[in-house]
């Protein structure tokens, strides 16, 4: 029995679960269900099946499967997001800013769950509003690690979201040319070696009051 049915029957008896905890479940099967088939081979009764609940149960939480798959991936977004902007908020340190960000990518994109492929290997990106969501991870990261470029080394928003950018795109794609690879480098070496390569770069870049 999968982890996604805990809490769903009791000596073969059905049990009510309070909504917000039935929602939970539910997401979590669904997400089961969409890492393994994707968007599109996935069905509402895969679905209410890994829950071990009845499709009218999953009907009443959920309209449709696009609205299972919006709510993972705002939630997941939203997580990464937040992962990265704490990445900034947690030191003052800038290396070791670079280190948590790039930490950020490999810990999300290895995580067990393997939610990262709802996000970045979604098989619905032409969808507007799974579009939008996945843009909004891309925007949000590199708009928390430009505020704080542009707030130690003074160079313009362009400058520093160019900057932001780079470091956003270079950590999403090795971590997951890493895991694809067969983590053939040890998870730990791997975020240091891309944390020297990035911060040789940013490093480069004179903070306030200092001359270039």
């Amino acid at each position: 029995m999968t982890s996604a049915m805990s809490g769903t029957q009791a000596a073969g008896r059905p049990v009510r679960l309070p909504r917000s905890a039935r929602r939970k479940q539910l997401l979590a099967a669904a997400q089961q269900v969409f890492v393994a088939q994707g968007y599109h081979a996935a069905a509402m009764d895969d679905i209410a099946e890994r829950a071990g609940v009845s499709k009218p149960v999953l009907y009443q939480h959920f309209p449709g499967k696009l609205e299972l798959y919006l709510a993972l991936l705002d939630t997941h977004c939203d997580a990464m997001v937040s992962r990265v902007r704490s990445a900034m908020e947690a030191t003052t340190d800038n290396k070791d800013r670079v280190r948590g960000a790039i930490q950020a990518y490999f810990d999300f994109i290895d995580h067990e769950s393997e939610a990262f492929r709802l996000v970045f290997e979604s098989d619905l990106r032409n969808d507007p509003a799974v579009r939008e969501r996945v843009d909004r991870v891309e925007t949000g990261c590199i708009a928390a690690i430009t505020d704080t470029i542009m707030a130690d080394t003074g160079v313009s928003r362009a400058r520093a979201e160019l900057l932001a950018s780079g470091l956003v795109g270079a950590a999403e794609i090795a971590a997951r040319f890493w895991l694809a690879g067969g983590r053939q480098v040890d998870k730990a070496e791997a975020e240091s070696l891309l944390t020297t390569l990035s911060w040789r770069g940013i490093a480069s870049f004179p903070l306030h009051g200092e001359h270039a």
